[in-house]
């Protein structure tokens, strides 16, 4: 399994980035895809998440200016920011639950800073 994130850099309060994550090496189209993030001195938590289904979940924080999509075709799914706070700073990381076994595998994280 491979997820190969990119997008992350700085931004300033209230400007806007695209999350991408490019997996391989499992059925992406059956499989959940999701976006967690980390900041410093904090625990690991869920961001956003799209179902195999086509279902997507947000934390409440993020909602009305995060989006997820994915792309069955392309075996993406990208996380598009919008409206970015400070407190949005943190690493983010792209997971997988496979289809069938449904391990948990993470890509390598990418960092996002919000600040002026």
């Amino acid at each position: 399994v491979q997820l190969q994130a990119s997008g992350g850099g700085l931004v300033q309060p209230g400007g806007s980035l695209r999350l991408s994550c490019a997996a391989a090496g499992f059925i992406f189209s059956l499989s959940d895809m999701a976006y967690y993030r980390q900041a410093p001195g904090k625990q690991r938590e869920l961001v956003a998440a799209s179902s195999r289904g086509g279902t997507t979940t947000y934390a409440d924080s993020v909602k009305g200016r995060f989006t997820i999509s994915r792309d069955n075709i392309k075996n993406t799914v990208s996380l598009q920011m919008n409206g970015l706070k400070p407190e949005d700073t943190a690493v983010y990381y792209c997971n997988t639950v496979r289809f069938g076994d449904r391990n948990s595998f993470w890509g390598q994280g990418t960092l996002v800073t919000v600040s002026s």
